[in-house]
């Protein structure tokens, strides 16, 4: 990794490998490597690295947050359903002193009620969803923005 650039750990949780295929009315048809493909021209424009990790692993996730110490300055992550009640994923990103924002591409809050709560936002600087992909890019924007201060 480039030591001049500013650097940002991207992390999609379960099922969003099924990008694309997976109820399109919801998520879109955009692939999630078509996805991260707009992330790196994001970053470029932005000056920095981003880094993009896919996994339907919770302990997956965890080694990655845990792994971010001194690597990243920023943690983007759609954690999907483990947003709802992984308190490993909340005490994780508590633990690494990392600011984080939570991203989702629909609007938790427009469907089922189980979606509505979110053991992650309390922990992360913020939450963008409902944007499709364009709640990666303002998370990453935000990110930045936030970093600079």
């Amino acid at each position: 990794m480039d030591s001049e650039k500013r650097s940002f750990l991207v992390l999609h949780g379960p099922n969003l490998n099924l990008l694309g295929n997976r109820e399109v009315e919801i998520y879109g048809n955009l692939s999630l490597e078509e996805l991260n493909g707009l992330l790196h021209t994001e970053a470029e424009k932005l000056g920095v690295i981003v880094e993009c990790y896919q996994s339907n692993s919770e302990g997956d996730l965890l080694d990655r947050i845990h792994g971010a110490v001194g690597n990243y300055q920023g943690i983007i992550i759609n954690p999907g359903a483990f947003s709802h009640y992984s308190i490993a994923l909340r005490d994780a990103l508590a633990g690494v002193d990392i600011p984080a924002v939570e991203v989702h591409l629909s609007n938790i809050y427009a469907r089922e009620e189980f979606r509505h709560r979110s053991v992650i936002a309390p922990v992360v600087q913020g939450q963008i969803c409902g944007f499709g992909p364009l709640s990666y890019y303002l998370a990453l924007r935000a990110l930045v923005n936030y970093c600079d201060r």
